[in-house]
């Protein structure tokens, strides 16, 4: 049974930030789509967009680790 609670947990922890980089992908396709030439302001932010959100899914998942860790 704790086996499947870890599974769920790192899902859970995956999940969020997973949805997050793809409205950031199809939102940064269509403001390109719109307006070529701001590209590099666009692109700037998001850059600055995944690198939090990817930050998020590391730091859920070391607390997953944490919390469920072999106690020795």
């Amino acid at each position: 049974m704790q086996n499947f609670i870890v599974i769920a947990g790192m899902f859970i922890a995956v999940i969020g930030p997973s949805i997050v980089i793809a409205v950031v992908g199809a939102a940064t396709i269509q403001a390109l789509g719109r307006n070529p030439s701001a590209a590099p302001k666009i692109y700037l932010g998001v850059i600055l967009m995944l690198l939090f959100a990817e930050a998020t899914s590391v730091i859920s998942l070391l607390v997953v680790f944490q919390i469920f860790a072999p106690k020795t």
